[in-house]
């Protein structure tokens, strides 16, 4: 399924060492060649999931992450990248997608680092869906 155009909010979904699913409302912008991404704090528990266990759940949801009991579930597996390139064409997209929202919450991150003055790692996620 590579031509799939993610709705405004999804609830991205990654899995517990036990099976358990968990859910979490992001944004996900389209990156090409069949790839979706979203940014992410390094220390999230879907980080540490998905360090784990790279498959994952998308389904369309509201802002807050409630699903439609009848809503279609796709399929993927991500892939965590750390600053470089790929971050950059994430955060690039998301802007593209979601405009004005995403370069204040960059100008935040950007404002907390200088304040803390202790750079936070930047990290993405890169999600190829199933066929």
């Amino acid at each position: 399924m590579s031509e799939w155009a993610p709705p405004k909010y999804v609830s991205f979904t990654t899995f517990r060492r036990d099976g358990t699913p968990v859910a979490t409302p992001v944004w996900l912008a389209p990156l090409g060649r069949g790839e979706y991404g979203f940014t992410t704090d390094p220390t999230s528990w879907k980080v540490k999931r998905l360090r784990r266990d790279p498959r994952v759940e998308i389904r369309p949801s509201t802002m807050r992450g409630a699903v439609a009991p009848d809503a279609a579930v796709v399929t993927g597996t991500a892939r965590l990248v750390d600053g470089g390139s790929e971050y950059r064409a994430i955060v690039a997209a998301l802007k593209q997608k979601y405009g004005l929202p995403v370069t204040l919450i960059e100008l935040g991150g950007a404002l907390k680092q200088r304040v803390r003055r202790n750079p936070s790692p930047e990290c993405g996620v890169i999600v190829r869906l199933d066929d």
